[in-house]
């Protein structure tokens, strides 16, 4: 089978200049290295299935005439493009810096190209991407998404599509449990001196925000303590220091917010009123995202194995893709509780 590049042309010029496009063919590399084009074919989409040193020969004539494939040319005679699709709720957001470095790296290990999009938090714009997205992708991943679950099914009977951060029958799922380290987290606060607990959750459209006041409800039961439950803007650090002042209200001397960033503003937002974090309130964030310990004090906070998220559902994607079957049930990873200086002892 031959590949098909950026360009129709079928003569090779002489070595180009740093820069210059490409309308080398296959045909002009196996000029270039003296073997027959269905040699240079076979190395460069199946590497393995000619001797090294003649693959060592082609890929430095290919080098020399700045030959480029273009995955979608090659998609027309094999049907995939070797690209999968990542979508996010908010590209701006370190929460999901681990999860593309994770599919980025184990896609790159199976000779995939990621490509990433973002909802912005819209379901409605979700949607669009993902439709778009799949018309040039093998396979999609979509991390916490916002649309509905019929839809989401509406896109998996298309093509192979895996989820991040939600449960959604029928699709596989890589979810974090979050019962192990929000039982942490309650329990330790609740040995500090606390009595009462304000969770302050994230957007109303997030599964994974749900799942969280469950579990802090839950928890909080257990270990005797009581919960209230707050909104808040937007999940974001101006979204922390709005809230502030209904934190205050809810005469909660502890605080469980849906992620780091709305606990950071939180912090950041009391501080400036006066508060001594964690001497008259505790405050403990979720994922332990990048950045999350050079705040003062530094952010207790609920890890989630983001990375390994990432690279799970890419290898669930990737093996759907060669025939074998997705998980039956969601693949959980584990939380854990990360004790910083943000909690602690009740001394007011």
């Amino acid at each position: 089978m031959t590949d098909v590049t950026n360009s129709g042309a079928s003569t090779a010029t002489t070595k180009r200049g740093r820069g210059e496009k490409s309308s080398a063919t296959i045909y002009d590399i196996a000029k270039l290295a003296g073997v027959n084009p269905s040699t240079v074919s076979r190395a460069l989409s199946k590497p393995g299935r000619v001797s090294a040193k003649t693959q060592k020969i082609i890929e430095d004539a290919a080098a020399e005439l700045n030959y480029q494939v273009n995955p979608f040319a090659r998609a027309l005679p094999t049907g995939r493009t070797q690209t999968i699709g990542l979508i996010v709720a908010d590209i701006t957001n370190p929460t999901f810096f681990d999860i593309i470095r994770g599919a980025e790296t184990t896609g790159s290990a199976r000779d995939y190209t990621l490509v990433l999009a973002e909802s912005a938090e819209s379901p409605e714009t979700e949607v669009t991407a993902a439709r778009r997205l799949l018309s040039t992708v093998d396979g999609l991943i979509l991390a916490s998404p916002r649309m509905d679950d019929d839809q989401i099914r509406a896109l998996a009977s298309d093509k192979p599509v895996a989820v991040i951060n939600r449960e959604v029958q029928g699709v596989p799922c890589v979810v974090p449990d979050v019962n192990k380290g929000i039982s942490e987290a309650v329990r330790s606060l609740a040995a500090n001196g606390h009595e009462k607990l304000a969770y302050v959750a994230g957007p109303k459209q997030s599964w994974m925000t749900a799942r969280r006041w469950d579990g802090v409800k839950a928890a909080a039961e257990w270990s005797k303590l009581s919960a209230v439950r707050l909104e808040s803007s937007k999940p974001t650090v101006d979204g922390g220091r709005q809230v502030a002042r209904e934190v205050l209200e809810s005469g909660a001397t502890a605080v469980i917010t849906y992620n780091d960033l709305l606990a950071i503003g939180l912090m950041q937002e009391l501080q400036a009123g006066g508060m001594s974090v964690p001497d008259q309130i505790s405050i403990v964030g979720f994922d332990d995202i990048f950045g999350a310990d050079f705040t003062t004090p530094a952010l207790t906070t609920v890890r989630s194995p983001l990375g390994e998220c990432g690279t799970r559902a890419v290898t669930i994607l990737l093996d759907m893709l060669q025939g074998h079957e997705a998980p039956d049930e969601a693949v959980r990873v584990e939380t854990e509780l990360v004790v910083r200086g943000s909690s602690g002892r009740l001394l007011a």
